[in-house]
């Protein structure tokens, strides 16, 4: 962290760090989601419950460099959910999503950073599969997951969610 409290530009995986979610943080997760930058793909949601929390199939993750949060991510079962759109993928498949909370680390490679730390993580565990599926006009993020090797796998489609354009990787695809 530099002196004026900020981080610096940073794309190692090994500077984040991932604590999981817990009803202190709903001000925090709340206050994030209200940002601009996080609201214009994150609809309005309710703090999570702690039965959210407890969901087996789903990790929620408040993601720090040092001791500052700047981040929130979530990977989840695709199989956990009837109808998903992932369902196809093979068992063990995670799905992931995230954003950064503070508009100012934007655009300094933080996303792809953290992002791939986790992934490498659920490689590690055995993971098979990472999906994901941004809007398919937020290009920010699709970019970010194409630098960390993810690959459009069909068209945009609509969902229970909203409309998402599909998107891979595998472990040996991992940038």
């Amino acid at each position: 962290m530099k002196a004026d409290g900020r981080l610096p530009q940073m794309t190692d995986p090994s500077e984040y760090t991932f604590r999981k979610v817990t009803l202190a943080d709903a001000d925090l997760l709340q206050r994030w989601r209200a940002a601009p930058h996080v609201r214009a793909w994150w609809a309005p949601s309710p703090p999570y419950s702690a039965a959210q929390l407890d969901d087996p199939d789903v990790d929620r993750w408040i993601v720090s460099m040092g001791d500052r949060p700047f981040g929130f991510m979530q990977d989840y079962t695709v199989h956990g959910a009837a109808e998903h759109h992932f369902a196809h993928l093979p068992a063990g498949a995670r799905g992931i999503d995230q954003f950064i909370g503070e508009a100012e680390l934007l655009g300094q490679g933080h996303g792809p950073g953290f992002i791939r730390a986790r992934m490498m993580a659920l490689f590690d565990a055995g993971t098979p599969v990472i999906a994901t599926d941004p809007h398919p006009d937020n290009h920010r993020a699709i970019a970010a997951y194409r630098k960390l090797g993810f690959r459009v796998t069909g068209p945009a489609q609509e969902t229970q969610w909203g409309l998402i354009l599909p998107m891979m990787a595998t472990a040996g695809e991992v940038r």
